[in-house]
């Protein structure tokens, strides 16, 4: 089965973001840098569902695996 990629727009809607490109680069420059010893679901400004599903997705590398690590490396640099 081909696994679906998914684009940072389709990852902030996912976690009810909002998801324009201003919308998206203010969050990232509100949030970052996340210290490198917290794992991205860990950190504090996330809700305990989009914690969980950033969580799932890294540890069963699942489709939106590559996308949440894109938004992982923003969020450190």
């Amino acid at each position: 089965m081909e696994k679906s990629v998914h684009t940072m727009s389709s990852l902030f809607k996912q976690l009810g973001l909002p998801s324009d490109e201003a919308d998206m680069t203010a969050f990232v420059e509100k949030h970052k840098p996340i210290e490198p010893s917290v794992s991205l679901a860990d950190a504090n400004f996330w809700s305990p569902t989009q914690s969980a599903f950033l969580a799932e997705e890294i540890a069963e590398d699942a489709d939106w695996a590559p996308v949440v690590d894109k938004l992982d490396a923003m969020l450190r640099h």
